[in-house]
């Protein structure tokens, strides 16, 4: 057993910090949890001092891509093996624990499921990872490979399985990826930045469709997430059962509506946004994805903040893919734009990264220091309710009550 005795904890669940508090763990979970004058510490316990910090739940990024990729030119990421970018995901995966991400959601990619293995059996350390596989695009949408022929961006090696046409082939895609053991499916429902001849505001994917991936992943219990920027495939994707929108740069009074009538979480990836416009031309990224970047960023934060003040639930979810300027570990920005740029006091953001990207993913076990849950703990010398930007900095971290 061991006591962790904390000077400000911060439950992940919205209620108040507790001042001077202690946590107690017993293999890996949360026995006792609550002020420290109310909580008795066995004589056999190992005592864990962090009564002069802030301590909070591990934090979850909830919308990442554990790609290994280490470019953005388009054009590497079909060179590079998969070997290889399975390798420096491993990497990615430990950097991100030791930033304090005990938890990420992996929302398409070719390494998060070996990658997610590996660390479940304890080959490799890295963070709970929850993912979706390769995700799902129709012919020329924001998953195909534009700038390669048909026939190589549709082949397996190309990960083509991820571009499927019709109901029935949608249908097919989601049970193959729930055979390879995904943990959610990843669809796109309108174009995107980064893919060069659609646009953030085309639908993608028909309704029937899209039901298709909805129907067939909530028959065995697991989430669908859409890729959705426009506010007809964000309101497509809502109607038709999708349980997270990311992205969401021109959401309207509808779409609103439509969050709080289906009880979908948003996901807005400001993080990606701010990095492709402050620093994107640096490395490489292509001019139409700039282009496309800029013209949709001030929509994306009005977005954002109305969905906030609608009392929309938003998760902390970066959409780095491991390249600069989007390399993981600097995962904490998206709550640092959380308070600079929506609104969110410290404490939400805190939550935003905590609770309710669990919720999110869904895990009922991590995100919230209550009883019962694995002990993924972060502790911090400088507190994060008092400045965001401290959570780039953790003075310790914990998973199952191990510290990394």
């Amino acid at each position: 057993m061991k006591a962790i005795d904390c000077g400000t904890l911060v439950d992940g669940t919205g209620k108040d910090p507790i001042n001077d508090a202690r946590i107690l763990v017993e293999d890996g979970r949360i026995t006792e949890v609550g002020p420290a004058e109310s909580v008795d510490v066995p004589d056999e316990a190992e005592r864990i001092d962090h009564s002069g910090e802030t301590v909070i739940p591990g934090l979850i990024d909830a919308h990442l891509h554990l790609k290994g990729t280490r470019s953005m030119e388009p054009f590497d990421w079909i060179r590079e093996s998969s070997e290889l970018n399975t390798a420096r995901a491993t990497a990615d995966a430990r950097t991100l624990l030791e930033s304090g991400f005990t938890a990420i959601r992996d929302v398409g990619s070719d390494a998060g499921i070996p990658v997610r293995d590996a660390i479940d059996d304890g080959t490799i350390p890295g963070p709970r990872v929850f993912t979706s596989g390769q995700s799902f695009s129709q012919t020329a949408g924001h998953g195909d490979a534009h700038y390669l022929p048909y026939e190589w961006a549709t082949s397996r090696d190309a990960s083509g399985d991820g571009i499927v046409d019709g109901a029935d082939e949608c249908r097919k895609g989601a049970r193959r990826r729930i055979r390879e053991g995904a943990d959610l499916i990843k669809i796109m429902t309108t174009g995107g930045v980064l893919s060069e001849k659609d646009a953030p505001s085309q639908s993608q994917f028909t309704d029937e469709e899209i039901r298709a991936f909805t129907e067939e992943a909530h028959r065995v219990g697991i989430p669908v997430a859409s890729h959705a920027q426009g506010a007809p495939g964000i309101k497509s994707a809502l109607r038709n059962g999708v349980d997270t929108i990311e992205h969401g740069f021109y959401i309207d009074q509808e779409c609103l509506d439509l969050f709080e009538e289906t009880g979908a979480t948003f996901v807005p990836t400001l993080a990606i946004m701010h990095r492709l416009i402050e620093r994107g031309d640096e490395f490489g990224v292509p001019e139409y994805g700039l282009r496309k970047a800029r013209n949709a960023s001030e929509a994306h934060f009005e977005a954002t903040r109305r969905a906030y003040e609608a009392g929309i639930p938003i998760a902390l979810g970066t959409d780095f893919l491991g390249p600069e300027p989007m390399g993981h570990g600097e995962n904490a920005l998206e709550a640092e734009l959380f308070v600079d740029e929506v609104g969110m006091s410290e404490h939400e953001a805190i939550v935003a990264g905590t609770g309710t990207a669990a919720e999110t993913v869904p895990a009922d076990d991590i995100g919230t220091l209550t009883v019962g849950n694995h002990a993924d703990v972060v502790a911090f010398e400088e507190s994060p309710l008092s400045d965001i930007t401290n959570l780039y900095e953790p003075a310790a971290v914990y998973k199952s009550g191990e510290r990394v």
